[in-house]
């Protein structure tokens, strides 16, 4: 196949256009290609259909919870979800207590991480509601690939990908408060530099930093080199809540805007992804989201979980005292393939150790049963060996709820290896969507 034989000048082409994606190690900044792998996962219509309707249905009840959570709180008052899973989490900002943002949409651009397990069933693995990253490496991955292999495409009957921007661009404008969209970046160093400065010209909003955007009179307002200024009416932000805005969270940020939050606060602007949507992407409170399912949409899951045990919970605590080796554990703050290790690679030492360690914490952690998930073909010097992947499925909510019928399909590089994360030294492929 042509695309197959052109993998390379993509990668090439890839490095032109700056696709990398950044880490710190050792207090430096290092940035490294995204390897791409030009056999794309293909996913069939009917089965697409369903994973749309499962992950429309679950950030739905996810909004749902958090309006909740910073409102009247009845899922707790219900004894659904424990008052502890709430106010221990670090994702909870009592700053956000009685704020209703704008149409009341919480996670405006979702990235849900699912694996298909062997068994055929897609399981959900995690729920990012913060800052999920890593549409724009499909969607110019595409592009290239259309141009290295026009051929290729012609061919195929699949979705188009390409729209992401103007589904991204409706999401704003669903939102806008009356004003022009921007995309704040922390800046040139962050790890995903590239995809604010990609969106922001495929989108045709104002990619700004910090410095450029100042709030005045209860309103936020970009500032150009000239002295221009413009009214702001929704904030694609790709910064951390703490680090938004150093009058209410990190006195210590240097790239937020001072007032930004008594702005959003008072319904003059509106920020995508909403501060405070860490308490939903809680690794602890993802063992709750098919209850919030039931709870507020009064429906059975369409996806599930994999299956999942909270130590702080006595009964799962003894399950997986006893199944111990058989598991994943997970560390509920962490991110980026960081704080997960598998039982069964542990030392006795080591064992003991993280064990102590739950014991003392239990909130700290989940366990969850090690899912077969599918192997995909890669290509490895030039011949194709199989590899771990998973999905990052993108959904946006604005006006009403909407799944890109595309995503990143990450693998790892490594034989064996279940982490497919970039961070981890993973490489991505294009997801090919059937359309008939």
């Amino acid at each position: 196949m042509e695309l197959y034989e052109k993998a390379d000048l993509i990668n090439e082409q890839l490095a032109r256009y700056g696709v990398k994606f950044g880490i710190y190690k050792n207090n430096q900044f290092k940035e490294q290609l995204f390897p791409f792998d030009a056999i794309p996962r293909v996913i069939e219509k009917k089965e697409f259909e369903k994973l749309e309707k499962g992950l429309i249905q679950r950030v739905d009840a996810l909004n749902l919870f958090l309006r909740d959570i910073y409102g009247e709180k009845h899922i707790v008052r219900d004894h659904v979800v424990p008052e502890d899973f709430i106010y221990a989490s670090s994702g909870y900002l009592p700053q956000c207590e009685s704020i209703i943002p704008p149409q009341e949409v919480y996670s405006h651009i979702s990235g849900i991480d699912l694996v298909k397990g062997k068994d055929g069933e897609w399981y959900i693995l995690e729920d990012n509601l913060r800052v999920p990253s890593g549409a724009s490496y499909p969607m110019i991955a595409r592009e290239l690939c259309r141009r290295c292999s026009p051929a290729t495409f012609q061919q195929a009957h699949l979705e188009e990908n390409r729209n992401y921007a103007d589904m991204l661009k409706e999401t704003m404008d669903a939102v806008n408060t009356g004003g022009i969209n921007v995309i704040l970046t922390p800046g040139r160093y962050n790890a995903a530099y590239f995809e604010h400065s990609y969106l922001a010209e495929k989108t045709g909003a104002h990619l700004v930093n910090g410095s450029e955007l100042i709030v005045e009179n209860d309103y936020l307002y970009f500032e150009d080199y000239s002295g221009k200024k413009e009214k702001v009416g929704a904030v694609y932000r790709r910064i951390s809540d703490e680090y938004l805005d150093p009058m209410n969270f990190n006195a210590a940020s240097v790239i937020g805007i001072p007032h930004l939050f008594d702005v959003y606060r008072k319904g003059h602007v509106a920020l995508l992804n909403a501060p405070g949507n860490g308490i939903a992407d809680d690794k602890g409170i993802y063992y709750f989201v098919p209850k919030m399912i039931q709870y507020y949409l009064k429906q059975e899951p369409i996806l599930h979980n994999a299956p999942t045990y909270l130590p702080f919970y006595e009964k799962d605590r003894k399950f997986v005292l006893e199944h111990f080796d058989r598991l994943v554990l997970k560390d509920v703050a962490e991110a980026g393939g960081y704080g997960v290790v598998f039982a069964d690679k542990m030392t006795k030492q080591e064992k003991e150790q993280f064990l102590e360690l739950m014991k003392r914490e239990p909130r700290r952690f989940i366990a969850q049963e090690v899912i077969d998930f599918e192997d995909l073909n890669i290509l490895e010097n030039q011949s194709p060996v199989l590899r771990k992947a998973d999905l990052r499925a993108f959904v946006l909510s604005g006006n009403g709820t909407k799944v890109w019928k595309s995503g990143l399909t990450r693998f790892s590089r490594t034989p064996d290896s279940f982490i497919v994360n970039s961070s981890q030294g993973g490489g991505f492929k294009d997801t090919w969507v059937l359309s008939q």
